[in-house]
């Protein structure tokens, strides 16, 4: 059904759909039984270093290199030659102290320099409806802005991994379409004191420009489809959600139709319900049971609430059903991308 290169054993398998498949395990047990250079991407975010621990699980600060650099070993032996993993993974604070943690850029130098990853590039996501944190330096005090950007990084094994701009171009700004209609009246080709040679070709049309590395996405989802149905289910939806224009800027970038997506932390499983919806092969791993199976409700959308529930009672009793993807008659991947819009989340460029 799924078409995958590699077998998962059944106990594993909560639920499947036509292009991938939900399991519930430690991931770095399946990460350690996957084959040699078989996926395109591992997208994800694990559980940040957090102070507090979290009813979903989250490393120690101290302990947290040395935790995720396991997964990143076997992730990369994993990954195709020109195979991608984006990790998004978010800031903290130092215990009682206002001052950073370092663990996120020590992750990413311990990629680099001890298991063999480029930095392709880094990203950062901005999600302006962040609540203001930490409390104490942030609103008590008032002695620190809030905290807003997560870190996302663009790791490869190659120089040159699979990628194409042209398949996450923005809308260009009014000031952009006039100088479209109208190069000469606008801009006159010039070397400018930087040095750069700006030419007549600065007046092409390109069908969208190249969005920066900067992603403006909120994080707001209070009348999504699975939020809904988790509270009509009185069943707790998994508390750290990524926003679905995150992943879906990275599997249009990175990959092509038919690849293989991998998330190692997959909590609701957005990653691998967007992979859906883009025409991906996807395996989404969750350690949590109850997550895992609450995850399938996301394919559930248009379904009424009785056949809702039907459903993941089959789950629940270990029969890995077939979840129907379809939405009012139509596959997903007929369906726009859950309204996701590149301009609602790249910052316009000229």
């Amino acid at each position: 059904m799924n078409n995958l290169p590699f077998e998962i054993p059944e106990y594993k398998q909560v639920y499947k759909t036509r292009k991938g498949m939900q399991i519930c395990e430690d991931s770095l047990e399946t990460l350690r039984a996957l084959p040699d250079e078989s996926i395109d991407l591992i997208m994800t975010s694990p559980p940040f270093a957090l102070l507090r621990q979290k009813k979903y699980g989250n490393e120690k600060q101290d302990d947290y290199v040395q935790w995720l650099s396991e997964f990143g070993k076997e992730a990369i032996r994993t990954l195709k030659p020109k195979g991608s993993f984006v990790l998004d993974i978010g800031g903290a604070y130092q215990r009682g102290r206002p001052v950073r943690s370092l663990y996120n850029f020590r992750v990413l130098l311990d990629f680099c320099d001890n298991i063999g990853y480029r930095l392709a590039q880094e990203f950062f996501w901005y999600n302006p409806s962040k609540l203001p944190s930490p409390i104490e330096w942030v609103n008590k005090r008032k002695i620190r802005v809030k905290d807003a950007v997560n870190t996302v990084w663009w790791f490869s094994k190659t120089d040159y991994p699979k990628a194409d701009v042209t398949n996450v171009l923005t809308p260009y700004s009014e000031r952009m379409k006039a100088l479209l209609r109208n190069p000469e009246k606008f801009y006159q080709p010039k070397e400018r004191p930087s040095g750069h040679d700006i030419s007549k070709g600065f007046g092409k049309d390109n069908n969208g420009a190249i969005p920066p590395n900067l992603l403006q996405i909120s994080n707001t989802e209070s009348t999504s489809h699975y939020l809904r149905t988790c509270k009509n289910l009185d069943k707790p939806a998994h508390p750290a959600r990524f926003p679905q224009a995150l992943p879906d800027f990275f599997i249009r970038f990175l990959t092509e139709p038919n690849d293989i997506v991998l998330d190692i932390f997959s909590g609701s499983n957005t990653t691998g319900y967007t992979a859906e919806l883009l025409g991906r092969r996807w395996v989404s791993i969750e350690i949590d049971k109850a997550y895992a199976i609450l995850s399938a409700v996301r394919f559930m959308e248009g379904w009424d609430l009785d056949h809702i529930k039907e459903t993941l009672i089959e789950i629940e009793k270990n029969n890995a059903p077939i979840v129907d993807r379809l939405v009012n008659d139509q596959p997903l991947n007929k369906i726009k991308s859950s309204s996701v819009k590149l301009e609602d989340f790249c910052l316009s460029q000229e």
